[in-house]
């Protein structure tokens, strides 16, 4: 049995193309019409030119000749202190054999003539005319004449040019030239037919090429559209090929790019609906089961029975929490939600912020200390946020420390991310203020640390890492670190995480300071009275 290979993409290429053709509205169309009126135009041009404007041209082109003959000879005879007679003939011989033109030169007391031989044609015109030409040439403001004699059979006319020659070396002449004009009309054939030669093989040329243009500038463009056919029905991450002209090349990288960053976004789609439904479907479990304990087991044993509520309850936080960092992530990248940056003290609102981790140190053991080697830090931010990150950062230290170890916050003018207890820097962020003028915020916990492969991914939605012989993170939505992202980066704030295996990890935001506002010592006194 014999196979043969089709390249069906090549067929559907060739039909598309032969499908271009016939669509007036097609670049393959428009481009070989372009082309073929181009060619049609300028035949038409040189038609126009060669057959209405021809005689005018030859008459325009034949007097330049005559004058640019003329001031030679009369350079030849003018300028030298010793004129050369036996040369000037020469000369004169040689510019009428080149230019079918014949030369008759006298002076005005007739001492002298010089006239090559080829005037001899012209000696009765010569004899009839020169009285006529001295006069009007001795009369003419600009020395120079110039008219046409009309052949008196009509068959050859003549051109006549007279021009005043002066010198200072001898006596002043009158020169005279005769240029037989060739009749236009009796070529006219000639031309037509080379004419018609040259239209038909420029309109065959033009065909061939605008038809083979049109296709090596549209082909491109219609594998492309078949690409993004493909692209459209979700074949995502699909390689858009071009070795064509660059501004084709630039739109196929950018095309192949956003194929690429449409399989991430639909990875993170699917990684999304995973996540968020098993995030939702653990807590709506064990609301079902405890309260279906508390309706058959629980319902008549108070003790047992507030437990089961309080996991209820439990859970039904968590689930606001999820909705809620969802919707706060959303309105970031959408651009919905905005930063209102003010100046306000950094100190202030981290030592109010400590504060309320006090009871859980008195719950379950983990100190939150705070330590600042500055008494005020302002900073251009919008304070809810920013504060809500340094929670975001606390929250992740303290679900990842070991038992009994501290959370330890720092605010650090001036500040390093190397200033962290521990570990190299993965910096996820850019600043865009000057180093001299900053303030680091960094929160070091003592867990097991996060290895070095997955730094590039903890800011990452959805993406918890589970570290053995830490505090569950079963309460965290997987946002927390992502927000904490979005908020940093609508402030061009550089942030970071410093990492080691087994000593603990040290997370850090770098802010530029500010003025103090004029307020700033009432909304300091405010805080006491509060």
């Amino acid at each position: 049995m014999k196979f043969q290979w089709i390249d069906y993409r090549k067929k559907a290429v060739a039909r598309d193309v032969s499908a271009g053709f016939l669509d007036f509205r097609s670049l393959y169309f428009r481009l070989w019409m372009t082309f073929l009126a181009f060619a049609i135009i300028l035949m038409s041009f040189l038609w126009l030119l060669q057959i209405t404007m021809m005689d005018p041209f030859y008459q325009m082109s034949k007097t330049k000749q005559i004058h640019k003959v003329g001031r030679s000879i009369i350079a030849a005879y003018s300028q030298p202190e010793e004129l050369d007679t036996e040369q000037l003939m020469q000369t004169m011989s040689s510019l009428s054999y080149d230019n079918d033109m014949y030369f008759y030169m006298c002076t005005l007391d007739n001492t002298m003539v010089i006239a090559p031989s080829p005037t001899r044609r012209f000696s009765d015109s010569m004899a009839d005319s020169f009285e006529l030409i001295r006069y009007q040439v001795t009369q003419s403001p600009s020395g120079t004449i110039s008219f046409t004699i009309d052949s008196p059979n009509g068959q050859q006319d003549t051109m006549v040019y007279g021009a005043l020659v002066e010198s200072s070396y001898r006596p002043t002449a009158i020169l005279c030239i005769f240029a037989p004009l060739s009749p236009v009309d009796a070529n006219m054939d000639i031309i037509e037919r080379q004419l018609m030669l040259v239209t038909v093989v420029s309109l065959l040329l033009a065909l061939i090429l605008s038809i083979l243009m049109a296709k090596r500038i549209s082909q491109p463009l219609i594998s492309l559209k078949n690409k993004a056919s493909q692209l459209a029905r979700g074949n995502y991450g699909i390689e858009f090929d071009s070795d064509s002209y660059t501004e084709i090349d630039n739109l196929a990288h950018t095309l192949t790019y956003t194929s690429k960053e449409l399989a991430k976004s639909e990875n993170l789609q699917r990684d999304l609906i995973a996540n968020v439904s098993h995030d939702l479907r653990t807590p709506l479990t064990m609301v079902k089961s405890y309260a279906e304990m508390i309706r058959d087991l629980s319902g008549n044993n108070a003790e047992k029975r507030n437990a089961h509520l309080q996991v209820i309850i439990d859970e039904a936080d968590r689930l606001n929490r999820l909705v809620s960092d969802m919707l706060i992530l959303s309105k970031m990248q959408s651009g919905v939600l905005t930063m209102k940056k003010e100046p306000f003290d950094l100190v202030r609102a981290l030592r109010g912020l400590v504060q309320t981790y006090s009871l859980y140190q008195e719950q379950q053991g983990c100190p939150v200390t705070f330590e600042s080697d500055m008494e005020q830090a302002f900073v251009l931010g919008d304070e809810t946020p920013l504060i809500q990150v340094a929670a975001n950062l606390i929250n992740n230290a303290i679900r990842y420390a070991a038992d009994g170890s501290s959370i330890e916050v720092f605010l650090q003018k001036n500040a390093t991310p190397a200033d962290c207890s521990s570990g190299a820097s993965m910096s996820a962020g850019t600043a865009s203020f000057a180093p001299a003028d900053t303030v680091t915020l960094s929160v070091q916990d003592h867990g097991s640390g996060i290895p070095a492969e997955q730094l590039s991914h903890i800011w990452d939605r959805y993406y918890k890492y589970s570290r053995t012989g830490t505090r569950s993170p079963s309460g965290s939505s997987g946002l927390g670190l992502s927000i904490v992202k979005q908020i940093l980066l609508l402030h061009q704030a550089q942030f970071g995480v410093n990492s080691t295996v087994g000593s603990g990890s040290c997370f850090w935001f770098t802010l530029p300071l500010t003025d103090a506002p004029a307020n700033a010592c009432i909304r300091l006194s405010g805080e006491s009275e509060r």
